[in-house]
């Protein structure tokens, strides 16, 4: 006997659910047909069940557990939400244009692909879910010990990205215009160090000012280190190259007097150059030279 199409939409997206959490990601559901939360909010909360000791959102409701996810989706055939932060996940959301961006505004998948080429890496290969709007999501798993949360725009245009405070419609679930899709089941791989830089939490000046002074540094020459430190991490588009040149050019000075220590020098304005968002290579070789250039016209003690 052929059952009803609501029932075997019911199932499709509790297998979909289950799916998800046998991979260790935390599911809640969305509202059928949508992308939004189908759980109460925080002004019409019962103060019960899950909320008895006072009102727990979405992230904090999402599970993994079989028997919790049967119990949920057995009341509609709810769409699948994916809490990635609980999950161990970043992913990188490809959106595609959309109509009121000028033309020839790239979408995500173009963006990615020039970062790529800048950071002289391929495009990762790791699982990938094609979204409704024919975009793509790209699954990472989260750098051990870093809390990221969720940017819009910080990687390149059309590009966001979901992780602490954050969550995707997983694969299966199903909007008016279209699916979710596994397009490559591959396992995430980890999230790449050069796509991690630009998503790093980043320190305010302030912050960077009172870090640690380097192991041999004058008290001048320490304050020099972070305070050309910030100065790179936080330039714009246009100027970062320069910034970074001029800041090895200052802090080479310090090198031949032994105020500071040549792989200390490098070590923070190549971290600093990646925060800004330059790539690994050309961080290291402008640095190297400039470095080169100032030692080579600075062989005493600074003033």
């Amino acid at each position: 006997m052929t059952q009803p199409a609501p029932i075997r939409r019911e199932r499709t997206y509790l297998a979909a659910a289950l799916a998800a959490a046998e991979r260790g990601w935390h599911v809640f559901p969305l509202r059928p047909g949508d992308k939004r939360p189908a759980l109460h909010g925080e002004i019409a909360c019962p103060g019960t069940g899950d909320c008895a000791g006072g009102h727990r959102k979405w992230e904090q409701r999402a599970t993994i557990d079989p028997d919790r996810i049967r119990t949920a989706w057995s009341a509609g055939a709810f769409n699948v939400g994916l809490a990635t932060g609980p999950s161990g996940l970043v992913v990188v959301d490809l959106d595609p244009v959309k109509a009121r961006d000028p033309k020839g505004t790239p979408d995500g998948v173009i963006s990615l692909q020039a970062l790529c080429e800048r950071a002289g890496h391929a495009v990762p290969n790791t699982y990938r879910v094609r979204t409704a709007s024919g975009g793509h999501h790209l699954y990472f798993t989260a750098p051990p010990g870093v809390r990221l949360g969720n940017s819009a725009g910080r990687l390149g245009t059309h590009i966001d990205t979901r992780a602490h405070g954050g969550y995707v419609v997983s694969a299966g679930s199903v909007l008016p215009h279209g699916a979710y899709e596994v397009v490559d089941p591959t396992e995430p791989v980890p999230l790449p160090d050069w796509l991690y830089a630009p998503l790093a939490p980043r320190q305010s000046c302030r912050a960077l000012m009172a870090a640690p002074a380097p192991v041999r540094a004058s008290r001048y020459a320490a304050a020099a280190l972070r305070a050309e430190t910030a100065a790179v991490a936080g330039a714009g588009e246009g100027v970062r190259n320069w910034t970074l040149i001029r800041a090895a050019r200052a802090l080479g000075r310090f090198i031949p007097s032994g105020d500071l220590a040549r792989h200390e020098v490098e070590q923070a304005l190549n971290s600093a150059g990646l925060r800004a968002g330059l790539r690994e290579n050309e961080c290291r070789a402008a640095v190297a030279s400039a470095l080169n250039w100032s030692i080579a016209n600075n062989p005493g003690r600074p003033a």
